[in-house]
């Protein structure tokens, strides 16, 4: 991880801010792993990861398996780097006791559960408007507080990370980082609460289908905060773009989370970093799973993944499929790449809901993210680019319906030809009413 506090010399420490300060004599002194983690109950291996270095083939049908092993892990060369930017510290965030955060979310109930990831549990909250003060339930401000589960120094790690790069770095389309707690062996973070959730929970666990409009809406404004990141002054590569990772507020708006595994991209005459392999299993782009060098167009096939997931309303990875759908991206680059049949691809909860022009464009922006190479892939910008128009659309799969099956009822009439019945049209994705008028 990208641990700029760790290396900062005593005397600008005095320098900067008192929370900053605070931050970093924690950060010295608790970069130890926590005897009691091992034995946790409530410790949870993170099995989401894979490593295959043999061949995209094989790393697109790997076991979820870790990409490197634990110990691997903690001696890799992925170590603090020196800040190349002193002034830069996060003194705008708030410093909480574990106490207070503890009256905040009512004594980390487990009915405030807001989720769970490999980083920890994360508590819905409330805390007073003008300070770090617990508020009753309903009043004040609502947050969301993540609470880092005891496993040691690599978790650690990315805490600092998180504090470091969200506490410098803001956009509509990032998570606001309100605050962090470092007492003893507790590490937390307070963050904005997001209202809707993730995009994972709208895609793969709601009953009513997320609409199209809002897909698009959201594939745009996570696209924004992943160009905003690449394109600073100095360069981040998120390195865990994924649909859990992409939180909504009440108008549907994206903000990425969770930014333990970024890192600092390359600059000057530097084409990649090399780092460790870490990330999460079905989003991590294979050449960087096979050689761990980094670069941005890293980020930009997961994207392509999330867009699939978009488009499709599959996961990237899907055991409970037959073995030849299980991996998104394996399963759906035939129909990406066939005009005829892309229409096959699009979520069967939407059913005729969505744009004509717009499934095209998202399936061949897909397409080009999630190209074997990886310097035939877009950059973010040229990615942003292609989905703003696509907002305005409004060439709907039903109206064309409609409109077809008024011509047919004309043409019954004159001669006899069947009509489609609206059952028929479940299948009509894969049908010429939906690879007619949009192949121009």
């Amino acid at each position: 991880m990208n641990m700029k506090v760790v290396v900062v010399s005593m005397e600008n420490e005095k320098k900067k801010c008192g929370c900053w300060a605070v931050l970093k004599r924690g950060v010295r002194g608790a970069c130890k792993p926590s005897s009691a983690s091992r034995d946790s109950p409530n410790t949870i291996p993170r099995t989401s990861l894979v490593y295959d270095a043999a061949t995209e083939t094989r790393y697109l049908n790997a076991s979820n398996r870790e990409l490197c092993p634990p110990n691997e892990a903690r001696l890799s060369s992925d170590n603090p780097d020196p800040p190349s930017q002193e002034n830069k510290v996060p003194c705008q965030l708030l410093q909480f006791t574990f106490q207070e955060l503890k009256a905040a979310t009512g004594n980390f109930r487990p009915d405030s559960i807001l989720g769970e990831g490999g980083f920890g549990y994360v508590f819905k909250g409330w805390i007073e408007e003008d300070g770090t003060a617990p508020a009753k339930p309903g009043s004040g401000i609502t947050v969301a507080v993540k609470s880092l589960k005891p496993d040691g120094l690599q978790g650690h790690r990315e805490w600092v990370a998180e504090v470091d790069f969200l506490g410098q770095l803001h956009h509509p389309n990032l998570v606001k980082l309100i605050g962090y707690c470092i007492e003893d062996d507790q590490r937390l973070l307070v963050y904005e609460f997001m209202t809707r959730g993730s995009l994972e929970n709208h895609l793969f666990r709601r009953t009513v289908p997320l609409p199209w409009s809002n897909r698009i809406k959201i594939a745009l404004g996570a696209a924004k905060g992943l160009a905003f990141l690449h394109n600073g002054p100095e360069p981040v590569i998120y390195r865990d773009f994924k649909t859990s990772n992409i939180l909504l507020d009440t108008e549907y708006n994206a903000k990425l989370s969770d930014f333990g595994l970024a890192k600092a991209g390359p600059q000057g005459d530097k084409t990649h970093v090399s780092t460790r392999v870490v990330g999460t299993y079905g989003y991590a782009a294979p050449e960087y799973v096979m050689t761990g060098h980094l670069t941005a167009k890293s980020d930009v096939y997961s994207f392509g993944v999330v867009l699939l997931e978009i488009l499709t309303g599959r996961r990237s990875m899907d055991k409970k499929r037959p073995s030849g759908e299980q991996n998104l991206v394996s399963w759906a680059r035939p129909y990406l790449a066939d005009k005829r049949k892309l229409f096959q691809l699009v979520d069967p909860r939407l059913e005729l809901n969505y744009s004509l022009k717009g499934v095209q464009k998202i399936s061949q922006l897909a397409y080009n993210c999630l190209t074997r190479d990886p310097k035939s892939r877009p950059n973010v910008d040229e990615v942003v680019k292609a989905l703003t128009p696509l907002q305005d659309l409004n060439d709907l799969a039903i109206l064309s319906y409609h409109s077809r099956l008024s011509q047919q009822g004309r043409r019954k009439k004159k001669d006899g030809t069947p009509q489609f019945t609206y059952t028929q049209s479940k299948s009509m994705r894969a049908s010429p009413l939906n690879t007619g008028k949009q192949r121009q």
